[in-house]
This record gives C-alpha cells, sequence and structure tokens, in this order.
C-alpha cells in the first residue's frame, strides 16, 4: 500500500508516517520549500527522514496538485496541511482559504481524475462547531464556525461529502478534537505551557503569561488519533465521517497545574494574566460524543490527560537540557 500525506513534517502527519511504515506502507508526504532549509521545521520527522519518500508540494496550485498525484499514484491520501492557527479577527484569510480549502478541491479534483480509487482522508477540527448549539457535539451537530480556520474547515467538509456522494469518491472527515503530544507546535496554548513549566524549572525564564484560563477544551493524545484517521480509511462500513475526542472537557487552568506538578511547583507563583491572550468564550463546550466511532471501528481515546501533560513537560526539560 502507498500512502500520501500532506504536512507529513507536522505533529499528526510525523506519527501517522511512522504508524503507517509500521504496516508496512510506502509512505510519501508533501513539506513546503522552505520547510527543507529549516531543520526545525523537520525534527519530527528527522528519525524517518530516509525510509520515507518527501516531495515539494504547493497546494495552493493545481498543476503542482495534479503533478503530485499523478507521480505518486497514492492508494489513501491524508490531508492533514492546513493553515492551523485560529484567528477570530479574520487576519490573512485569503491565506487560509487557499491553504485549506483550494488544497482539498484540488487533491479531490486530482484523484477523481488520475487514481479514482485511491482513498481520501480529510482532517476535520472541531473549530467547525465553533460557537455550537449543544454540548457535547456528534455528528449530527450542526457547523457555526466562528473564525476563517472553522469556516475553511465546514466549507472542505462540504467538498468531500459531495465527492464521496456523488463522485462514488472513498473520501471521509474526521472531526478531531484538540489532541496534543511532545510534537505539538509552539504556536498553541498547551505546548506554551509545557515548554514555560520546563523553562521555570531550568531557571531560563521565571513567568508565563497566558489569557483565560478559565476556557475548556477536549484534549486528548495525537499518537491515538493516527490510529483513528487510518482506521477510517478501511472501515468495513464504508467511507463515513465521525468525530474523534475524548468525551471529557478541561479547563485550561486545570492543564496548567497539572503541568507545574510534574516539577513540584505551584502554577500561581508565575503566572501572569494577559487580557490581550482573552478570546471570547463559546456559549457550549466544545467536547465530542465519539460513540459512534467507538461502535463502527473499536476506536476510543485511553491515554489520560495526566500522563500526556507529563510527557510533553519531560519533554520539553529534556529538549532544553540538550540545547534544543
Amino acid at each position: 500500500m502507498r500512502a500520501l500525506i500532506t504536512g507529513i513534517n507536522g505533529q499528526d502527519g510525523s506519527y501517522l508516517a511512522e504508524y503507517l511504515l509500521s504496516q508496512s506502507y510506502e509512505v510519501h508526504g508533501t513539506i513546503r520549500a522552505s520547510s527543507l532549509q529549516n531543520d526545525r521545521k523537520l525534527v519530527n520527522i528527522k528519525s524517518i527522514f530516509e525510509k520515507i519518500k518527501i516531495h515539494q508540494c504547493s497546494l495552493e496550485d493545481y498543476l503542482s496538485v495534479y503533478k503530485l498525484i499523478s507521480e505518486v499514484k497514492p492508494d489513501e491520501c491524508y490531508h492533514l496541511a492546513a493553515s492551523s492557527f485560529v484567528n477570530y479577527t479574520f487576519c490573512d484569510e485569503t491565506s487560509v482559504i487557499l491553504t485549506n480549502f483550494n488544497s482539498t478541491c484540488y487533491l479531490l479534483s486530482s484523484i477523481k481524475e488520475l487514481m479514482p480509487r485511491c482513498k481520501f482522508y480529510f482532517a476535520g477540527s472541531s473549530e467547525m462547531f465553533g460557537n455550537a448549539d449543544k454540548s457535547p457535539q456528534d455528528e449530527e451537530t450542526k457547523f457555526n464556525p466562528r473564525s476563517i480556520y472553522g469556516i475553511t474547515k465546514t466549507s472542505s467538509f462540504y467538498v468531500v461529502k459531495n465527492y464521496r456522494e456523488c463522485q462514488n469518491i472513498y473520501a471521509c472527515t474526521g472531526i478531531a478534537y484538540n489532541h496534543e503530544s511532545p510534537r505539538r507546535d509552539f504556536s498553541f496554548v498547551t505546548r506554551k505551557i509545557s515548554q514555560s513549566v520546563a523553562k521555570i524549572y531550568l531557571g531560563i525564564t521565571s513567568y508565563i503569561e497566558l489569557g483565560n484560563i478559565e476556557a475548556k477544551r477536549d484534549w486528548g493524545y495525537a499518537p491515538e488519533y493516527i490510529v483513528a484517521m487510518h482506521n477510517m480509511l478501511n472501515n468495513p462500513r464504508g467511507p463515513t465521517d465521525y468525530i474523534i475526542s475524548t468525551g471529557l472537557v478541561y479547563s485550561v487552568r486545570y492543564f496548567l497545574d497539572l503541568a507545574f506538578s510534574v516539577v513540584n511547583l505551584r502554577y500561581e507563583k508565575y503566572l501572569k494574566i494577559n487580557s490581550l491572550f482573552f478570546r471570547s468564550l463559546e456559549k457550549n463546550d466544545l467536547i465530542g460524543n465519539s460513540i459512534k466511532i467507538k461502535n463502527d471501528l473499536n476506536w476510543e481515546s485511553k491515554k489520560k490527560l495526566e500522563e500526556v501533560i507529563e510527557e510533553m513537560v519531560l519533554n520539553d526539560i529534556t529538549l532544553l537540557k540538550d540545547g534544543r
């Protein structure tokens, strides 16, 4: 089996590549040309770099995507690449649309023309629900995105649905809630916390600056979520969409408290609140009901958040000690 992973050097892409290699796949992945000049952008795939095939590809350009599908001829395609920063001010929306929405259209169009038997996974997001009408959310909950990121993910969801229902392409969306790991990008609050704890513990800095620590999220473990992605493309029931979540919700305060407890410190001594980092709260918590994927594919989140946080903090301590 030959798999293509867009954004292979990201958190999910790198874990998925490792998992598929363990399943005897031939793994191909896309990265931006600029990433090849930046070792930090390749750190997640450093250990498997010689085992995978890397393709420089501009996913915002249809011809580039068409040539990619023509060259790789994948049996499975996992579209994970995205502009993932959630901005509620609609800043730089044109770039986000090009990256998140157009790329999905280009991939599906090229697959239809060149590899119609290729199975397609699209990485959806809980941000598609945005200011949700109810909590928890399931596959029937109405979408109500409130960021350009959520809007592009929602629009892509309907494109994927159309190719599945009208073009007979095996295409599905995994609506994944927040999932963390030591490979989480530093732009996310969870990694900001784990790295800040490590820096405070090592005496590199003396405080952490955050916004609303009462904000709540459904946090899972990334290496488990990529198994759900693979299971969805090998579903005996055929292609369908699933919520991928823990079904548990915790506050940033709780995450912060656990992170500091890893090094036997109390966060209150080091926390500074900055109102500039505040986001408006959802009227209902973003928490996923993943009973459908549990029943259909026997998948469920198992690793406890406490274990995830400990792994992240200890990893960041090691990285800083090694000068990385």
